[in-house]
């Protein structure tokens, strides 16, 4: 079972940058797909950003970050990173990373605060 532990996060003023880590626990190589989560106070899960091997490591956005977050993973690392430029308050939120199918056990998250 893999288990994964995010870090990276912090508080930042409105177009700052971090770049968010997860840490896997085994090998990740074999797993197709893998996204970063962000939940906010009061709202939902969503899934932020994401990447797939079996489309030649292809990756998708939520419009509300598009052009700003970058994914990539390391499989050599077991690890896999969020690049954030141009943050907003409204990227306010805790980060998890998961697989896009068959989800791992949820890490504690990252907490990011981004602040006007």
């Amino acid at each position: 079972q893999v288990h994964l532990m995010e870090s990276g996060g912090g508080s930042v003023q409105a177009g700052g940058s971090l770049r968010l880590s997860c840490a896997a626990s085994a090998s990740i190589s074999n797993i197709n797909g893998m996204g970063w989560y962000r939940q906010a106070p009061g709202k939902q899960r969503e899934l932020v950003a994401s990447q797939t091997i079996s489309s030649g490591g292809s990756t998708n956005y939520a419009d509300s970050v598009k052009g700003r977050f970058t994914i990539s993973r390391n499989n050599a690392k077991n690890t896999v990173y969020l690049q954030m430029n141009s943050l907003k308050p409204e990227d306010t939120a805790v980060y998890y990373c998961n697989t896009l199918q068959n989800f791992r056990p949820w890490g504690q998250g990252t907490q990011v605060t981004v602040s006007s």
